[in-house]
């Protein structure tokens, strides 16, 4: 299987919420002495109380790095979007619940062109691919060797030692730690913008620029100020990643029935 740029573009939305910077804000108008004092003695209606801002006080870049800090210290976490493949210039859709533990369950697939599952617990690395995604992957090669891989594999369950090489990419994406590690701050401006919800939670919009490339990032403003999603309008790693279940144990299962052993399979 090809490498991504799964990784590539989760550093680069951990990175986007450590951006340092300041927006600026609209003071309160609290009218003249003259208007206060006024020359009726009728009662003005009592105003409704504002409600409360979130993170009063502190600048976009402050709201970014609480949310760097608070996603990189959560201990499993559920990714959804679409991300950049390298490789085919197109892209991948990724669904996939992971931990720090290294466990992760989950499905992928590329451009629409079929879909593989994902599952690593313990060390060994799980797989399942359907046939069109088998297909697409083999494009070019002879179709007789196509068509036997396809009978072999197509909708069967394999598996591999997850520190072989050809799982070590795989392995790596399904460890919380390593995808969220290793991105350093940027140097740009993080602003505030508006309070909106994203599915159901409440949040506050963040954007950020880094020369062409531009990120807006959604930030929890209830409970842990948990990044939730990232949209990158980079032209290098465009793409949307969904942050929820945070904390969740990850469903991470050896699957049953028959499977196929791919360390022994010639």
């Amino acid at each position: 299987m090809r490498r991504t740029a799964l990784a590539a573009l989760a550093l680069a939305a951990v990175t986007a919420t450590g951006l340092t910077g300041c927006a600026g804000g609209d003071k309160e108008s609290t009218g003249s002495p003259a208007d206060r004092a006024g020359q009726s003695t009728a009662k003005e209606p009592k105003s409704s109380p504002k409600p409360e801002e979130p993170f009063a006080g502190l600048t976009g870049g402050q709201i970014a790095e609480k949310a760097f800090a608070a996603t990189t210290a959560a201990p499993s976490l559920r990714m959804k979007g679409s991300v950049p493949d390298d490789a085919s210039g197109g892209a991948i859709e990724v669904d996939m619940a992971l931990d720090k533990r290294g466990e992760c369950a989950g499905t992928m697939g590329m451009d629409g062109q079929g879909e593989a599952e994902l599952i690593k617990t313990g060390d060994t690395v799980y797989l399942r691919y359907d046939e069109k995604f088998l297909r697409a992957q083999s494009e070019g090669e002879p179709k007789g060797e196509v068509d036997a891989a396809v009978a072999l594999l197509a909708g069967k369950w394999m598996k591999t030692s997850a520190t072989g090489a050809d799982a070590e990419d795989l392995a790596g994406f399904c460890d919380l730690g390593e995808v969220l590690g290793g991105a350093e701050k940027g140097d740009a401006d993080a602003a505030r913008g508006a309070v909106t919800t994203i599915d159901g939670t409440p949040a506050i919009t963040l954007t950020a620029q880094d020369g062409e490339d531009r990120f807006t990032l959604y930030v929890a403003t209830e409970g842990e100020p948990y990044l939730l999603r990232l949209d990158s309008a980079s032209a290098t790693d465009p793409g949307t990643l969904s942050f929820t279940d945070y904390g969740t144990p990850v469903a991470a299962k050896k699957p049953t029935g028959e499977i196929l052993d791919l360390d022994t399979l010639s």
